[in-house]
């Protein structure tokens, strides 16, 4: 197919995905635009390139770059171009979204990096003003700084894309800017010259951003969207990237709004009631999400990370508390209640939607009171990693940005993995099987928090476990509760790879936090709509 050549603005062509696939030349670098659980995932031009790639063995040796992890932790987003000769390269934010790529760079079939999201995000808005690259201290004393890992994840990737220089005295990590050829991006609907509105997606993430920086690298961008307007019919103050940066539009009809359902109008700007929120049920990972959530204050500005974190959020609105305080999401959503799970990145009631670099630089630059964060493992010094768990590549998301910009951080998880049962009730806990897997290790694995870069910042740190709650201390981590029922030998000291320094007095954990949750009536939510193959049920 002859190469698409479009002038800066006017009508723009409507292609195919297969005819979007086809502007894609061996060696190019493909920037892919959205999110984990099918957050602005452009599906269909991705799966129309591992099509053509299958049927002709054209193109090769891709690079792919990604801010956050595109996929549903499954076969879809950038697991479907995971094909050994399709891609030299990957670049990321998270990984854990697309196994298939985990598994290619795991086999030392790709180079492969992990970068911090937010920087990712941001320096596509650098790159996109023609600046050499992104000047920040995000990464210091982190598995990406290069005198430790550089964000290399395996033995096969050794160019440096990253490095340590000095400005005003103070040490930054320095982020080259990438040659970029190609962009794949979504929204929901585009007019016919172009200009893009999000009305339908969840969040905003970095499209224009990432639209800029091909367009100043001289490559082209294609939008994958649902719906097709009339020029100049949509209102301008909907138009979050305009047509001057498009250079082709495939019409995709059946475009979900996530990976699990069809939509949900609360992700999009309808109000929905706080009753029909999904409430957290009894067990761990509520008795972690209560204690976490005991840290907040009133009229904080709050973030959440995936996993076991994103509990904190039920809590608040089963507690009517998301009215007094604000979530803020990594994706661009402030207020309302995060979603959990594959749709994390969504926010029902979100107050505002903003594009994700402003929000990186919101909180880099200390926007929120207080964070809520997981971890996979976490040491004696109080390092914690969430980027790489028993060894297979995760990614840190934007993990790195919240830790390192907040000034309290509450890192969530469980003590133990792996075939952990509880007993839970009456104000009290007991293990009944240990888990097989300690998390509390002499040193981790990979460093995705750094505590000696956090007790220069003095940040305030705890560590909350179904069982037992640690602080950051300037010798280590220290003990200061135990859930009431445990036994602290038993059940926490053996349970630790290392000593920790022990409280004096060691507190109580509060019985409430083990007590049933509280009765609500039953709701019904939207459901995933069963005409579409493409969604999870």
């Amino acid at each position: 197919m002859t190469a698409v050549a479009t002038a800066r603005w006017g009508v723009k062509p409507i292609l195919t995905p297969a005819e979007v696939a086809a502007q894609v030349t061996t060696g190019d670098t493909l920037f892919v635009g959205g999110s984990g659980g099918g957050l602005q995932e452009p599906s269909a031009l991705l799966l129309a390139l591992r099509e053509r790639f299958l049927a002709d063995g054209d193109p090769r040796d891709l690079t792919i770059w990604h801010c956050s992890g595109v996929g549903d932790r499954d076969t879809t987003g950038v697991g479907f171009l995971a094909l050994e000769g399709l891609v030299r390269r990957a670049v990321g934010g998270h990984w854990g979204m697309a196994p298939a790529m985990v598994d290619l760079a795991e086999r030392e079939l790709i180079e492969a990096y992990n970068l911090p999201q937010g920087v990712i995000s941001q320096l596509m808005r650098d790159t996109g003003g023609r600046r050499p690259g992104l000047i920040t201290p995000v990464g210091l004393g982190t598995f990406v700084d290069p005198r430790l890992e550089g964000g290399k994840l395996n033995a096969r990737t050794t160019e440096d894309i990253v490095e340590v220089i000095k400005l005003g005295g103070q040490e930054q990590l320095f982020y080259h800017a990438p040659d970029l050829d190609v962009a794949f991006l979504r929204a929901t609907t585009a007019d016919e010259l172009g200009n893009l509105s999000f009305g339908e997606e969840p969040a905003m993430l970095e499209a224009f951003a990432i639209a800029q920086a091909v367009k100043s690298r001289g490559g082209k961008v294609f939008v994958q969207v649902k719906y097709l307007a009339e020029a100049y019919s949509l209102p301008p103050q909907t138009v979050r990237v305009p047509g001057g940066v498009i250079d082709g539009i495939a019409v995709v009809p059946d475009q979900p709004q996530t990976a699990v359902r069809w939509l949900e109008p609360g992700f999009s700007g309808a109000r929905v009631p706080a009753g029909s929120l999904p409430q957290l049920p009894a067990g761990p990972r509520r008795v972690v999400a209560e204690r976490a959530a005991a840290e907040i204050q009133p009229g904080s500005m709050v973030n959440l990370g995936v996993g076991m974190p994103d509990g904190v959020a039920q809590i608040a609105a089963e507690q009517g508390w998301d009215r007094t305080l604000a979530f803020a999401v990594e994706h661009g959503q402030i207020g309302g209640v995060p979603a959990g799970g594959l749709e994390f990145g969504a926010s029902y009631n979100a107050a505002a939607s903003i594009d994700a670099p402003y929000q990186f630089d919101y909180f880099d630059g200390g926007g929120l009171d207080i964070a809520f964060l997981g971890m996979a493992e976490v040491d004696q010094n109080g390092n914690v990693n969430a980027s790489r768990y028993q060894g297979s590549i995760a990614g840190a998301g934007g993990f790195i940005n919240i830790s390192q910009g907040t000034q309290r951080v509450v890192f969530c998880g469980s003590l133990t993995a792996v075939g952990a049962r509880f007993d839970i009730r009456d104000g009290r806990m007991e293990v009944l099987t240990e888990g097989k897997i300690k998390k509390f290790v002499p040193q981790v694995t990979q460093v995705t928090f750094s505590a000696d870069r956090a007790r220069e910042l003095g940040q305030e740190v705890l560590y909350v476990t179904e069982r037992a709650v640690f602080r950051l201390v300037a010798e280590g981590i220290e003990l200061i509760e135990v859930a009431p029922g445990i036994d602290l030998q038993r059940d926490v000291l053996d349970q630790l790879g290392f000593q920790p320094i022990l409280a004096d007095p060691i507190r109580q954990m509060d019985p409430k936090f083990f007590s049933p949750p509280p009765a609500r009536p039953s709701t019904t939510s939207n459901q995933p709509n069963p005409s579409n193959p493409t969604q999870k049920g």
